[in-house]
């Protein structure tokens, strides 16, 4: 079911099924990239339990191994709406057994979504259920049109970080972390600029790096901010050697699983572990303009 929230400045869709943000429009003007089978299908999925994927799509705990897609299986789950006004929606799923036979952990999770004036907040609220420390990982997909508005063409787009840092790179192999990182020079300390040849191989995952980034173009007013204080990673992506005209901004709790190494899910770096009947809240937003 799609839901709307409205304000005299943007209007908002949100999908019950993976809490997926759908569309934000000022007026005509769509933001969100609407999905094509020919480039990427998706248009902003939630991640949940884990951000990227495990190797061999497998860990384990307490002796047994238990098999996870990629980015977790929120994204494709139906959510229930518990909340919902003119400006606000909470959307939730809690663990049954379907669940937990890819993760045995009792949890309840809220995605909220509040719309103020041209920002639109994205939070996750972990509650753990159970009696057991909950490891989890969050994250964000959102994909935007680029051009924002038909002005100019893909490479005359840039993102800009809030302030000037020093990032590194999260070095992949195929689609897991290698275990390395390095040093990611940005324009001026501050400028990501975007070109299709970026991403032939895999996206552009960086960490050490400021809490906003911009995606603007100088042939353009318009711009979408996105910031995520609580998040220490960022992925820049899209599909590879198609020349899609979109961009996905993806701020993550956590990373995706070392290559050829299997994982026990207790030990398993940036996850949140949550002590027994305690939540965590973990935001980003977005700033249309």
């Amino acid at each position: 079911m799609l839901y709307t929230l409205k304000n005299d400045r943007l209007t908002v869709q949100v999908n019950s099924y993976g809490a997926e943000l759908f569309s934000v429009k000022d007026g005509d003007l769509e933001y969100i990239w609407q999905g094509d089978e020919k480039y990427w299908k998706d248009r902003s999925p939630m991640l949940f339990p884990i951000c990227g994927r495990l190797w061999d799509g497998k860990f384990t705990y307490g002796g047994k191994t238990y098999e996870m897609g990629c980015h977790g299986f929120a994204r494709k789950s139906e959510f229930k709406a518990e909340q919902v006004s003119d400006t606000e929606l909470h959307l939730v799923i809690c663990s049954d057994g379907e669940t937990k036979k890819s993760y045995p952990f009792d949890f309840t999770l809220t995605v909220v979504y509040r719309l103020e004036g041209d920002t639109l907040s994205v939070s996750f609220v972990i509650r753990n259920d159970g009696d057991t420390v909950l490891p989890a990982s969050v994250g964000g997909h959102p994909g935007f049109n680029v051009p924002l508005d038909g002005k100019g063409s893909f490479e005359d787009y840039y993102l800009e970080f809030g302030e000037e840092c020093s990032p590194d790179e999260m070095l992949l192999n195929g689609a897991y972390f290698s275990g390395q990182k390095r040093g990611y020079a940005l324009e001026d300390g501050k400028i990501f600029r975007l070109k299709h040849s970026l991403f032939d191989l895999e996206g552009v995952f960086l960490t050490r790096v400021a809490d906003s980034i911009t995606l603007k173009s100088d042939k353009s007013e318009r711009s979408v901010t996105v910031r995520y204080p609580d998040m220490p990673y960022v992925g820049i992506w899209q599909e590879a050697k198609v020349d899609a005209p979109f961009i996905c901004v993806e701020p993550w709790s956590g990373f995706a699983g070392y290559y050829g190494a299997d994982e026990e899910i207790e030990t398993r770096s940036d996850m949140f572990r949550i002590q027994p009947g305690k939540t965590k809240v973990a935001t980003y937003s977005m700033t249309f303009r």
